[in-house]
């Protein structure tokens, strides 16, 4: 193995995978709080799992998000 191509392309992975989740995320609160659903000073429970079928690996992240 690589070390530099791996580390890499695994900066690249999780860069990328930060950048869209957190747009994906603010665009979800936006509109959850333009439809009502939510009042914009709530709490979030969020919750990313990651899997790589290849090695077994199944890692979860769970964290609470403040609106206000």
């Amino acid at each position: 193995m690589n070390e530099d191509v791996f580390n890499e392309s695994l900066r690249r992975f999780l860069k990328r995978v930060g950048i869209t989740s957190q747009r994906e995320i603010e665009k979800a609160v936006r509109d959850a709080i333009e439809a009502g659903s939510l009042k914009g000073n709530d709490k979030l429970t969020a919750k990313m799992t990651l899997t790589i079928d290849a090695v077994g690996l199944k890692h979860e992240v769970t964290e609470e998000i403040a609106l206000g």
